[in-house]
């Protein structure tokens, strides 16, 4: 099987987005086994959605399995390489925007059965519990930069060496752990692939009465993290974690 970088991040990000956006579909949508399951349920599918993407990922060739243009940009900042930087994002977005794809052709005939256009977005995109832009953009730089620091104490040379096949799981945990206790603001982006091809992909879908993308807002869950993300870079630059 020929892999590579680029493939790996494609289709590590593609399975991150079916199932992540998948359990949304699961439990926003009309007559779907899970709907109205709850936070609980999506934070928990998000979390177990990165952990196989990150295997993923790994298996087609992406050593790093980044699935994030926020990681990416974070760990280029903390080691001065981003020679990663153009090989991966366009790859996390690609698989992001296919993923979601996927994810409208495993639900097709819930969509119609659903009537709450806001519920159709939410299943691709992120939004906000109450929309204030400071507020929103700070929501989204902390969880960011709490998903850098995380990945980077998980790998640190400081605590030890994990067995391989263990850090996808912790940063499962990581990614679950934000959700349920950072989440409820703005629904946890914290990656810029995850919201905007997603939301592309809403936008472009024959989604019947799915209604606007929210492009107003589309570009906070896309900048927000990158500089949580450029944060967390220097941080772990200057602390040598």
């Amino acid at each position: 099987m020929q892999t590579s970088p680029f493939l790996g991040e494609l289709i590590g990000t593609l399975v991150l987005i079916l199932l992540g956006d998948g359990v949304v579909a699961n439990v926003l949508l009309r007559h779907t086994k899970g709907e109205g399951a709850g936070w609980i349920v999506i934070t928990t599918g998000w979390a177990f959605a990165v952990t196989i993407g990150i295997f993923v990922a790994k298996a087609f060739g992406s050593i790093d399995a980044h699935l994030n243009p926020a990681v990416t940009v974070a760990f280029a900042v903390a080691t001065g390489d981003f020679s990663n930087v153009s090989t991966y994002i366009p790859a996390q977005f690609i698989g992001a925007f296919l993923g979601a794809i996927m994810v409208w052709l495993h639900y097709l005939p819930h969509w119609a059965t659903t009537s709450d256009a806001g519920l159709k977005l939410g299943v691709f995109a992120t939004g906000p519990a109450m929309r204030t832009t400071s507020g929103n953009f700070i929501s989204e730089v902390i969880g960011t930069l709490v998903l850098i620091l995380g990945v980077a104490g998980i790998s640190s040379r400081n605590i030890g060496t994990l067995a391989v096949g263990f850090a996808p799981y912790m940063v499962g945990i990581l990614v679950w752990s934000i959700g349920l206790s950072l989440g409820g603001t703005t629904g946890y982006a914290i990656n810029p692939a995850r919201d905007l091809g997603p939301r592309l992909a809403h936008a472009i879908l024959p989604i019947p009465g799915k209604g606007p993308s929210d492009w107003s807002y589309a570009w906070l869950p896309v900048l927000a993290p990158i500089v949580g993300g450029i944060l967390g870079g220097l941080f772990i630059r200057w602390y040598a974690l």
